[in-house]
């Protein structure tokens, strides 16, 4: 680049020393990269911004379908499939807080993204199998009960995309 910047001004001949002159939008070229760097920033923290209100939304409606299948399995099924299907359920949206914090993490302090967040499902199936009063298969339909809300968003993203 800073050979862009400095320009020569005429073909010395041989032997006679070159004389370089400041290029008259060098000066531009400098402040539009200052700039570029400040709306790249920007653009980061819009990103960020952006991300936190996914991550909010996809949240919201985990609990809501949560709540509604919890209250749909307490007036049908009996009350060992309704805890059961409550208590994966409040581990799917632990699961799903630890997988978000791990992603939002990523390129800024991580390279990959955490496992930890796998402790939960594996500390669900244990807390199942000793327990006597929880099922195994409604907790573990309660603990799937995020995807469908990650789903919504991603069709109601792709949808706001289409008419824009």
């Amino acid at each position: 680049m800073a050979f862009q910047l400095l320009q020569p001004k005429k073909d010395p001949p041989n032997g006679d020393p070159i004389v370089l002159e400041k290029s008259e939008n060098a000066c531009d070229r400098t402040e539009s990269n200052l700039n570029l760097g400040h709306s790249a920033e920007a653009s980061m923290n819009d990103s960020a911004d952006e991300y936190v209100q996914l991550q909010q939304r996809i949240f919201k409606a985990a609990l809501i379908v949560s709540a509604i299948a919890v209250s749909i399995a307490a007036l049908f099924f009996e009350s060992q499939a309704s805890i059961s299907l409550l208590i994966g359920a409040l581990s799917g949206l632990i699961y799903l807080r630890l997988l978000a914090r791990s992603i939002g993490r990523l390129g800024r302090n991580s390279k990959s993204v955490s496992k930890i967040q796998l402790v939960v499902p594996v500390l669900l199936v244990l807390a199942v199998s000793k327990l006597p009063q929880l099922e195994l298969l409604p907790a573990l339909l309660g603990f799937l009960l995020y995807k469908p809300s990650i789903i919504f968003q991603i069709l109601l993203e792709s949808r706001s995309r289409v008419r824009s």
